[in-house]
């Protein structure tokens, strides 16, 4: 598969207007996990305020990454871990806060799942405290509350032309100690030196051994450019600026019209063919589900035929020792789940509706069975599979039909 990491920037990429995920980005997003591609939230927003974006779209079962504070941080979903990190020292905080004081602006930090600030009743930083999901700290002595090292603060104004005299400024005093730039013309962000999230992706690259010409990315905003740049397929937001479009490969519909599906679809699972589905790495993100719980395993996969494994022991046998026809259905519905995949286009997805089976003899503990799907219609709205499940000596145990709707994405 050409692709194996799709980096996303979340707000106005991700997600639309609403801050919601639309279905038909949710459905894409499953569907591309499914098939193998590890996706990378790349955002400005905390750690704490990711998660709950990660979950619904199951990182933690798919081994999906979080990059959070603009490069801050690296935690992978699936083991809770904080693979990378960097903060500032706060030793430089009082320098921040009399700067702030200085110009008359809102303040603030993120500490767990709190905002510190000095001023909480500006709308910004109210709006970047629901969306990160985090209590506010109102607090006069900013400096005095910052016991621990940052990740990033945020100098925060409605006034730009004196935000951006104050980042020209910040550059130049705090140049080689702190960086500074504008995530949102009313954010001023101070975060330590390097920090972004192209060098940030570089480093979960280099843990996960993942060339660039591997990796799809997503953006709309000036933060995304070195992401986007850096990506073996760089792509643009409709919605986004000229200049974030004229760094990138190509440029999809906006937020609000489905451009992640779309630029999902067109490019990574409209090229997917069956000899690129990574069977090993399936199996390998499905040892926390139910396939992974009784020990299925993909073994081929063609556009007509679909093969994987099941060992007869404690987790799929009955209490006298021979194979329970449950766990048989359920390996003939993984099977032929994989099989419509990779025959469903890609504004499509699939739903499992019936399975039935005949149990023709039995396959004891210690043995390991093996299940062959085949295609036997291939329909607008429903693929029918024949599924047989032999015993490792060949004997026939069970053969199984299993109907999958066809549904188009709403």
């Amino acid at each position: 598969m050409k692709y194996r990491l799709l980096v996303l920037d979340v707000d106005g990429t991700l997600l639309d207007n609403d801050k919601e995920i639309t279905p038909s980005t949710l459905a894409t997003l499953l569907k591309v996990q499914q098939m193998g591609v590890r996706i990378v939230l790349a955002s400005g927003r905390s750690t704490h305020g990711l998660k709950p974006v990660a979950q619904t779209l199951e990182l933690d079962k798919y081994d999906g990454y979080i990059l959070s504070y603009n490069g801050g941080q690296i935690f992978r979903m699936q083991t809770n871990e904080l693979l990378f990190e960097r903060r500032i020292n706060p030793k430089d905080i009082p320098y921040i806060e009399k700067q702030a004081r200085n110009y008359g602006l809102a303040l603030l930090t993120y500490h767990r799942d709190t905002i510190i600030t000095n001023r909480a009743a500006d709308v910004h930083v109210g709006e970047e405290a629901a969306r990160n999901r985090m209590r506010l700290v109102e607090t006069a002595d900013f400096a005095s509350l910052i016991t621990f090292s940052p990740c990033k603060c945020m100098l925060v104004s409605d006034d730009l032309e004196l935000l951006a005299g104050l980042e020209s400024k910040l550059k130049k005093r705090l140049a080689g100690s702190l960086d500074v730039f504008r995530s949102e013309p009313y954010f001023l962000e101070v975060v330590p030196p390097q920090i972004n999230k192209a060098d940030t992706l570089g480093v979960l690259m280099e843990k996960l051994s993942v060339p660039p010409e591997a990796v799809m990315a997503i953006g709309d905003g000036i933060c995304d450019i070195g992401m986007i740049q850096m990506a073996g397929l760089g792509i643009a937001m409709g919605h986004a600026a000229e200049q974030v479009k004229r760094c990138a490969d190509y440029t999809t519909a906006s937020n609000s019209e489905d451009g992640v599906t779309k630029a999902v679809e067109e490019h990574i699972i409209a090229k997917i063919r069956p000899a690129d589905v990574p069977l090993g790495e399936l199996n390998l993100r499905a040892r926390h589900a139910l396939m992974g719980n009784l020990g299925i395993q993909y073994t081929y996969a063609s556009e007509d035929r679909v093969e994987a494994t099941m060992p007869v022991d404690e987790r799929t046998r009955q209490p006298f020792g021979i194979l329970h026809g449950g766990a048989t259905l359920a390996l003939a519905e993984t099977v032929a789940g994989l099989g419509s995949m990779i025959l469903c286009r890609p504004d499509e997805i699939i739903v499992g509706m019936q399975v039935s089976g005949n149990h023709i003899s039995s396959a004891r503990e210690g043995d390991t069975v093996r299940a062959v799907g085949t295609i036997l219609h291939k329909g607008r709205s429903s693929h029918i599979w024949n599924v047989d499940v032999f015993a490792s000596a060949g004997k026939l145990v069970s053969t199984i039909r299993v109907v999958n709707s066809v549904l188009k994405k709403r």
